[in-house]
């Protein structure tokens, strides 16, 4: 049988967390005593993993500033989140793909550079943890676009690369699936443009949601 497993990046591609991204990362940059980047650039950094973004966004700080800005960043979305003020809103039609692929035999997966436990918490708001037969995380691997995350996702779920695909908004994802040997598709609705996703490797990048699923299929 052959195993089909469909692997997804998290925020700007399933949920919209910008907002809460941009407002963490400035109480982050404060605490530091760093200026604090455009919003534009610090969304663009979204899929890294939180201490290289740091380091990417203000490459003038000393290693001491960027643990302060990655603990402070910590720190403040762990209150925002305990205070019930994390909104993580699903991108329209992304609940009834993932139930769709999940009901015609796909094996799912995501391969983020958030937190074990900020992505836990994401999908359980959702109603979508028992989906995923596979969570890769910025604690457990190297940041995008080395290739670890999809390693561990193909290796939890037994498939090999050639029935694998990557599916994300930002070149970082795209250069990850093509570096472990996967399919790679993108999404429009994220945060990096078409013509750098298909620049960066990308088969497609798709529309809307039902778009997503066609190429998935196909």
């Amino acid at each position: 049988m052959t195993i089909r497993l469909a692997i997804f990046d998290c925020d700007g591609t399933l949920v919209d967390g910008q907002a809460h991204v941009w407002e963490a990362m400035k109480a982050g940059f404060a605490e530091a005593d760093l200026p604090c980047p455009a919003r534009h650039e610090i969304v663009r950094g979204v899929g890294l993993s939180l201490p290289v973004a740091v380091r990417r966004l203000a490459p003038g700080g000393t290693s001491e500033q960027h643990a302060t800005a990655v603990e402070a960043y910590k720190r403040s979305f762990f209150e925002a989140r305990q205070q019930g003020r994390i909104e993580e809103p699903l991108f329209e039609g992304i609940a009834d793909l993932l139930t769709g692929l999940h009901g015609k035999g796909w094996r799912l997966g995501v391969a983020t550079g958030k937190s074990d436990r900020g992505l836990k918490n994401c999908l359980a708001m959702h109603g979508l943890t028992d989906l995923f037969c596979t969570l890769q995380t910025a604690d457990r691997h190297p940041s995008k676009p080395h290739p670890s995350m999809i390693e561990e996702a193909l290796a939890d779920a037994l498939a090999r690369p050639e029935n694998a695909v990557m599916i994300g908004d930002t070149t970082y994802d795209i250069e990850m699936a093509r570096a472990a040997g996967t399919d790679a598709i993108g999404v429009a609705w994220g945060y990096h443009d078409v013509d750098e996703l298909m620049d960066a490797g990308a088969r497609a990048v798709a529309q809307t949601a039902q778009e997503l699923e066609e190429l998935i299929h196909g």
